[in-house]
């Protein structure tokens, strides 16, 4: 899994473009109606909404939201109508090319992100924006952080539950050798074992890991690595691990910054 879900409640689309509508309507508008109504939402909900509400009103809910709201509420409910897909596709150009570039975004978006997911996501982006991720990838990154993220949106890793244990103790003595155990890191390993093992054989890497060397291979991603690298190497195992925790962790950090617009949020 890549992101946090639960069972849908039962909903109106239609009714829910009504209120929407009648928020919209008069002086100024109801944004807490806006909001409580699409941020309880799954992201099918809000296709039905959408499509409700062009059939009603002859307008996109985009272009009504667009009008109505303005700041960080606006932007996040602009992001928060779109499909999964088209949601981090636009975050991303926006990571990528916007005045601030935002790599650690980036970052957590890509490799937060399952391979079907990633195909869909590059898919997606050409379609917008008329380039492709992977070079845009290419002309804001460097060094073994680009080397990573390529190889992780390029890789068509296994995505099921089966991993050969043969394999994860080979892979965690390779860690081991690539890291503790030398001077210096070699980061290629690191590259290597986290862009082409799944998720489900990288959690037992990890556990393996701890029980051959008593030491938790996040603790050694930590002291072996840096910048932007390292929280590729952390997100990916993290999400490995648990990904219901690591989105757990993400969405608690935005709320300790509820005073400005977290991006971050917004792709979980």
């Amino acid at each position: 899994m890549a992101s946090l879900t639960l069972p849908p409640a039962p909903t109106n689309p239609r009714q829910d473009a009504i209120d929407l509508h009648k928020a919209f309507k008069g002086f100024g508008c109801d944004s807490t109606t806006v909001i409580n109504i699409l941020a309880h939402r799954d992201s099918m909900q809000r296709a039905y909404i959408q499509q409700e509400y062009k059939t009603m009103y002859s307008e996109d809910l985009s272009r009504r939201i667009s009008s109505e709201l303005s700041g960080h509420n606006k932007k996040a409910m602009l992001l928060w109508i779109l499909d999964p897909a088209g949601r981090d596709a636009t975050i991303l150009r926006e990571a990528l090319s916007g005045d601030i570039i935002d790599l650690t975004a980036a970052t957590e978006i890509i490799c937060s992100r399952t391979p079907s997911q990633l195909q869909i996501m590059k898919q997606t982006y050409h379609a917008k924006f008329g380039t492709y991720l992977e070079h845009d990838i290419g002309q804001c990154t460097t060094g073994d952080h680009q080397k990573l993220l390529l190889a992780y949106m390029g890789i068509p890793r296994y995505e099921g539950p089966e991993v050969d244990p043969t394999i994860v103790t080979h892979d965690a003595k390779d860690l081991y050798k690539a890291g503790e155990k030398k001077l210096g890191t070699d980061e290629k390993t690191f590259v290597r074992i986290f862009t082409e093992r799944s998720w489900t054989h990288l959690a037992s890497v990890a556990s393996a890991y701890h029980h051959m060397y008593n030491r938790s291979l996040e603790k050694v991603v930590k002291s072996e690595t840096s910048g932007n690298f390292e929280v590729a190497l952390l997100t990916i195992l993290r999400c490995a691990e648990n990904p219901a925790k690591y989105f757990a962790k993400v969405s608690y950090s935005c709320c300790l910054q509820k005073m400005k617009f977290c991006k971050h949020y917004c792709h979980i």
